[in-house]
């Protein structure tokens, strides 16, 4: 059975000036955005997290399934206990007390310049985290069964238009990964068939919040793009 059509939505006529001023603007933009590890506990109202996750739920998605759910964490007892279980899976990635650590040291040394440890205060002080959940199965409707397709595709791009939206509103985030991840689910009281990807931690960053040098530096167009 075909399927019922919508036109396309109107998109801007703009001259090909005014699209490359708008691209260039957006770059100039995101160009600014850079990972926070130490927030304010200034409050950002529930209004921004709810439209900014609205615009993550715009994403392509493959057979439009949507595989993703956004649990959006303001309480601090929850945020409490996901800092205290990512700080101790997190002890065992870099080695506590003289323990082998879990990551090799060549993803040691990586992560050496950006000064990371298993200590995540972030996760109490920021006034959000929103932690980004992939469905396996449910399909558009949320059967539990559905198959889903190109999930982590799918629920990477969603992941990069929440934190796009988030620093749009002037909002400073972080995306934290603690290895494993499977607390969160228990935390949030997520189903089985979802897998928790990240954390996106947003508000507003600290007075004295810095970047390392490592972090600025940017791979040039020529280093990430080809034209055939």
């Amino acid at each position: 059975m075909t399927e019922r059509q919508h036109p396309f939505p109107d998109l801007p006529e703009l001259t090909d000036d005014e699209r490359v001023a708008r691209t260039r603007a957006a770059y100039e933009e995101l160009r600014n955005r850079h990972s926070c590890r130490s927030f304010s506990d200034a409050p950002v109202p529930r209004e921004v997290i709810e439209f900014a996750i609205r615009a993550a739920g715009t994403a392509p998605s493959g057979a439009n399934h949507q595989p993703w759910h956004f649990a959006a964490i303001s309480s601090p007892e929850t945020k409490r206990a996901i800092r205290e279980a990512a700080e101790a899976e997190e002890r065992c990635f870099y080695g506590a007390e003289g323990a082998k650590p879990k990551a090799s040291e060549a993803w040691l040394d990586a992560l050496a310049p950006i000064g990371t440890d298993a200590s995540k205060p972030f996760l109490e002080t920021a006034p959000w985290l929103i932690v980004c959940f992939a469905q396996r199965t449910g399909g558009i409707e949320e059967d539990g069964q559905t198959q889903n397709y190109y999930v982590n595709e799918s629920v990477g791009i969603a992941c990069g238009m929440l934190v796009s939206t988030l620093h749009a509103a002037g909002l400073a985030t972080l995306t934290h990964t603690p290895s494993p991840m499977g607390f969160l689910r228990e935390v949030c009281g997520r189903p089985a068939n979802e897998k928790s990807l990240m954390i996106v931690v947003t508000g507003h960053p600290a007075n004295g919040a810095s970047v390392p040098d490592h972090a600025m530096k940017k791979k040039p167009l020529e280093k990430i793009a080809s034209w055939l």
